[in-house]
């Protein structure tokens, strides 16, 4: 290579080789874009649509010597061989080496698409558990232009730790030695953002389907499609520095409406609205808290798939059913798919309009007509039918090829056959956004028509930015089995590192049944073949008590989720279906339903936090054990916001699959993070940080473990749903052994004021050294739940609680526990 040559201008800096150019942005104080290319860099090409920070602030600074080039904006420093083109990054304050860049490749390729080439589409029509679907068999070949291929090298430190990339199925949580594909699928959620413990992290600017790799072939991401190499380096002193500029890229995640941290109860599927409404009221009457309940796939008349129609022999008039939900305070969701059935009224109007993608099925999400048009037909009977929330199921949305057969393929035959699929009928350097532009068309049109309802989308897929559109992500179809059960835990801490705040899953795993196939649901029981992916562990369902076992525990683990959602095919998920009142199971359930409900206050105040300062709830102790070199392994134990440590339990210990007892200790061995004391949530016993210990684990208990110096408001009431009001106590619990602060938030629940101030954040003190509570000034109090009026009952948790108890009059107020502890 000839020595590179250079041009600065404030915040930008040009670098030409012989190989090509590279542009080079400092976006902020911590942000660099980089881009480069064989031919000039385009700075406003963006495949996430990113629009980079425009700086004055940081500007480059050069000092060269005889074979290096060092740049300084903010608090990066970049050291460029003048030689080799090779990119060593540094924190420009302490000199500190944060990642060291080998070459750059960029292949130039023809980007191949598909079309009929004027015939008509020779459709074969399949029914997959995974939707129906179309499959073109007359499409041919055609090039498009010319794109590259790409690699960026990597030179990891030897100790050096990676997460992110999304949310996978293997259970990897260090990508370290490891190969990941990066496409879009059933249980497969890529995001192209990697995450380091050394203080940094890489947001890929690519749509197309990506592969990381770090074994003997070398350490590398690699690019299927791009018009050019684009990545964004980010550079913080913790990980959620890291997350919030990762978010100031792509988008922060708007609050999503109080009811949506609540209580989520879905199945495969309720068939009647009757059956819905009467669902809801069960719950009701048995005084269960439930916050929403969710309408799944099969609405249409038969024959329709897809169609945003409802069958009005099954659902005559859902305004009344969504009326009378209302009436009982509960929230409704209803399941909307992309591809339609050929005949039904909806894919007409896409027919006119010249709307669809290749597979004759699938609306074009990426043109802004097609968009207008899904909303349109979502909101006439749906959305105008009182329905609260979206279902975006099967985002992906093209995974046919995989979603069948006895044998579970190798991964790269399956981003093959899959990646392939989704390059026939999307321009290859989009093939990953697919599932990004629906939200969008969601997110934007709902807003701006009902800015008084928060959007809410669960959606089975995403990608870089999606968490401003109001999404949930979940981890797709899942079997019921423990080996799963474990795996998830791994994949949320990952996918939360990956900048998205909102994970969830089917809580007892979507396939229950496993060699029975006359029990399988979807519709599908009338295959008699395996399926690699339908591998459930009991046969029996409910009646199993090994699956309610499994059941319960993995609902235990769903409280501690950012959004807590039963769902599943082959069996019933309602408590009822786990036994009777009075039951060790059904009680178990009711339980740790009743302890989200009294989290609620403590969980709103972190979406708040996720909203206003680029939070994240889910938290690998990477977040804030960074420093604790046995916590850094840790991938079955997480943070819920910065105070409680969950420690879920994924292995049986009363009965086995078909109700076989079990003799085992009911147990959980669970790792203490060192800095800090922690005490048992059960039994307020506290325990030294830095240490393993075994924690009991009975059915109804899993260890939870609160961090000395935190606070954490309650609710006392048995609330039924998150907006009930309560006169009752309200708790707030100290935790003392170190100085404690935290930002308890209200606002009216739903809508959209609070981006105007229509909020409260009042600031909750503990002073350890005085042993002195305080509490701030609420800005704006006329808010129905506002703690304003109530009876605040502050617990001190040490040797003997001590309680104090006060009216809040939303003016700020302090107390002593001094006395009380002499």
């Amino acid at each position: 290579m000839n020595r590179i040559t250079y041009q600065l201008e404030g915040a930008r800096a040009a670098l030409s080789a012989d190989n090509g150019s590279y542009l080079l942005q400092a976006c902020s104080d911590g942000i660099v874009r980089c881009s480069y290319s064989p031919k000039e860099p385009n700075p406003n090409y963006s495949a996430l649509g990113i629009s980079p920070p425009q700086t004055s602030k940081c500007v480059w600074k050069a000092a060269e010597t005889a074979d290096t080039l060092s740049l300084q904006a903010g608090s990066i420093q970049l050291d460029i061989g003048l030689s080799s083109g090779h990119f060593l990054w540094r924190d420009a304050a302490t000199g500190k080496e944060l990642l060291q860049e080998g070459n750059k490749e960029l292949t130039s390729v023809p980007v191949v698409k598909y079309s009929t080439g004027g015939e008509a589409p020779k459709i074969r029509r399949v029914k997959t558990v995974d939707g129906e679907r179309n499959f073109i068999e007359n499409l041919k070949p055609y090039t498009d232009r010319e794109a590259y291929r790409g690699k960026i090298f990597f030179q990891w430190r030897h100790d050096e730790q990676l997460h992110g990339l999304g949310q996978a199925e293997e259970g990897i949580y260090n990508y370290r030695g490891q190969t990941q594909y990066l496409y879009q699928h059933n249980m497969r959620t890529p995001i192209p953002f990697l995450i380091s413990d050394q203080s940094y992290g890489i947001l890929f600017d690519c749509g197309s389907l990506m592969t990381f790799n770090d074994d003997a072939r070398g350490s590398y991401m690699f690019f299927d499609t791009v018009e050019q190499l684009d990545y964004y380096f980010i550079h913080g002193s913790t990980l959620d520095d890291i997350i919030k500029g990762y978010r100031t890229l792509t988008g922060n995640a708007p609050l999503l409406p109080k009811w949506a941290y609540g209580y989520i109860q879905s199945k495969e599927a309720y068939r009647t609205q009757e059956e819905l409404v009467a669902t809801a009221a069960e719950y009701r009457k048995k005084g269960i808290p439930l916050d929403c309940i969710v309408q799944d796939w099969n609405t249409w008349e038969p024959g329709k798939w897809g169609n945003k129609h409802l069958d009005l022999s099954r659902y005559p008039n859902i305004r009344e059913a969504n009326r009378q939900l209302h009436e009982m305070h509960v929230h409704s969701m209803v399941s909307i798919w992309p591809n339609m059935n050929m005949g039904c009224a909806d894919i007409n109007e896409f027919l006119e309009e010249n709307l669809l993608l290749g597979d004759a099925s699938t609306y074009d999400a990426f043109q802004e007509k097609a968009r207008d048009l899904y909303w349109r037909q979502a909101d006439a009977e749906l959305f105008q039918g009182g329905f609260d929330s979206w279902w975006c199921d099967s985002t992906e949305p093209f995974s046919g090829p995989d979603w069948g057969g006895e044998t579970l393929r190798e991964p790269w035959e399956r981003y093959s056959l899959v990646g392939g699929e989704h390059k026939k009928y999307l321009d290859p350097a989009c093939a990953n956004l697919f599932a990004l532009k629906h939200a969008q068309g969601i997110f934007e049109h709902q807003k701006k028509q009902a800015p008084e309802k928060r959007v809410v989308n669960l959606t089975r897929s995403g990608y870089a930015g999606s968490q401003q559109y109001g999404t949930i992500l979940w981890s797709g179809d899942i079997s019921a089995n423990w080996d799963t059960l474990r795996r998830q835990i791994t994949e949320g801490l990952n996918f939360c590192m990956s900048g998205l705040p909102y994970w969830t899953l089917d809580i007892g795993g979507f396939f229950v049944v496993g060699t029975d196939y006359t029990k399988r649901g979807c519709g599908c029981n009338d295959n008699p073949n395996p399926l690699w992916f339908w591998s459930g562990h009991y046969n029996g369902g409910c009646e199993d008590l090994g699956y309610r076992e499994l059941y319960t525990r993995w609902l235990e683990y769903g409280v501690f989720l950012p959004i807590f959602r039963s769902h599943g095919t082959d069996t019933p998920r309602e408590i009822w279906n786990f036994g009777e009142p009075g039951s060790p199971f059904y009680d178990a359930i009711e339980k740790f339903i009743r302890l989200r409900y009294r989290l609620l206050p403590y969980i709103y105040s972190l979406a708040a936090s996720v909203t206003f300062r680029q939070d994240t709830v889910l938290r690998s102790l990477l977040f804030d054990f960074s420093e604790d070199t046995a916590a850094r392994q840790v991938s079955d134990e997480f943070m819920f916001g910065r105070s409680l440590l969950v420690c879920p339990v994924y292995q049986p210990m009363y009965y086995d699959a078909g109700s076989v007892p079990l003799e085992k200790e009911r147990k959980r061995t669970c790792y203490l993070p060192s800095g800090c004391t922690w005490y048992d949530f059960w039994t307020n016993e506290p325990y030294d940080g830095g240490q393993s210990i075994t924690a009991d684990a009975p059915l109804d208990k899993i260890p939870v473990f609160v961090r000395s110096g935190s606070l954490i408001p309650m609710e006392t009431e048995k609330l039924e749903y998150a907006d009930q009001i309560s006169v009752a106590p309200f708790e707030i619990h100290i935790y003392p052994g170190q100085d404690a602060q935290f930002l308890f938030y209200e606002d009216s629940g739903d809508g959209y004021a609070y981006e105007q101030g229509d909020y409260s954040i009042i600031p909750l003190k503990w002073e350890d050294a005085s042993s002195t509570f305080s509490i701030g000034e609420a800005p704006n109090a006329e808010f129905p739940q506002s703690i304003r009026g109530r009876e605040i009952r502050l617990i001190l948790h040490c040797s003997q609680t001590k309680t104090i108890s006060f009216t809040y009059t939303g003016s700020s107020q302090s107390f002593c526990f001094a006395s009380l502890m002499s």
